[in-house]
């Protein structure tokens, strides 16, 4: 028997509970992973709230990250004792996932827990700094360097946007944080942000084409904020594009694209290959100052997860949630 939230929809409605599961009931994967750790993410608070359409079949264990040690394996890459680490792949949306003391999945979706990271540092960084990396490796491709320019991050408060500032501000980029929260500026500076911005300038209609302000910008957004990043990029920068919190809608024209020759990027955090995931996991551990991991890391039990989804919902939870199993 194990802990779990599980969520089931029903005549009754939508309801999400920790309740205690049979390992039996598990479904079906090659390997089993006794879960240490996992978080709450933007996408498990709408699975737990149900404020979203994430979860694709009842009943579903959330969670979209988790770090832990393999119990089981019938899977020619791990053996009993590897610590590994899931992000993606469907599990908290249409696979059983790690808000749970144990989970069953498919080897392929995992990678070794890198050396530099505890169980709990690697979910401290989670889905949240893995895509913020893939965004920086995505813009360095597309040439963006610490010589052209600032570089704007929208949702600067949130899991995603605390990363970007950190690992652009370490690699010697001057960063603009945009937030809707004025008081946590201070916050902000000290992961490496140089200049605040309300986000109210960019969460409303606005011109095809604005002042070039950035040469890059990584967004958590979208919506008219995103149609505002792009209008306000310089020319030949680039917007890396990963998130939709304001919405999946995107009000812009063609201008940017074609007058200045901006690129929008998509970033696909969900399926990446092993060989990705592997180049972006070994960045964080080169980049990142894991002293920052207590700044921007609050601890909480799986008893309390589900409230906790509805604060982050409303705005209320600054960087990341880490969700400790046990508790």
């Amino acid at each position: 028997m194990f802990n779990a939230i599980l969520i089931d929809k029903n005549d009754s409605g939508y309801l999400a509970r920790l309740t205690e599961l049979d390992e039996a009931r598990l479904p079906e994967g090659n390997v089993t992973v006794r879960v240490g750790f996992s978080t709450l993410n933007y996408k498990d608070g709408l699975a737990i709230t149900g404020k979203g359409p994430v979860v694709r079949q009842f009943p579903m264990v959330p969670g979209i990250d988790l770090a832990g040690t393999v119990e089981q394996s019938s899977h020619p890459s791990y053996r009993v004792g590897d610590k590994v680490v899931l992000n993606g792949w469907g599990v908290g949306e249409t696979h059983w996932g790690g808000l749970a003391q144990k989970a069953r999945l498919d080897g392929d979706w995992l990678i070794p827990l890198p050396e530099r990271f505890s169980e709990r540092q690697a979910m401290a960084i989670g889905t949240a700094g893995y895509t913020a990396m893939l965004c920086l490796l995505a813009l360095e491709r597309h040439g963006l360097n610490s010589t052209k320019g600032p570089v704007l991050v929208t949702g600067a408060n949130g899991g995603v946007g605390s990363f970007a500032i950190a690992l652009l501000a370490r690699n010697g980029y001057e960063v603009i944080a945009a937030t809707g929260r004025p008081q946590e500026a201070e916050y902000l500076k000290r992961l490496g942000a140089g200049t605040i911005l309300d986000r109210a300038e960019l969460s409303e209609p606005g011109r095809p084409l604005g002042k070039e302000r950035w040469a890059a910008a990584i967004d958590s957004v979208g919506s008219h904020t995103l149609a505002n990043v792009c209008a306000g990029t310089k020319s030949d920068g680039a917007v890396a594009a990963c998130g939709l919190a304001q919405g999946m809608d995107l009000p812009a024209t063609v201008a940017p694209f074609i007058l200045r020759g901006v690129s929008l990027l998509g970033i696909n955090s969900v399926t990446r290959p092993y060989d990705e995931r592997i180049e972006a996991w070994a960045r964080l551990g080169r980049d990142l100052d894991l002293a920052q991991l207590d700044a921007i890391t609050e601890e909480i039990g799986l008893s309390e997860a589900i409230d906790a989804a509805g604060r982050l919902l409303d705005g209320q939870v600054r960087g990341r949630v880490v969700v400790n199993v046990d508790r």
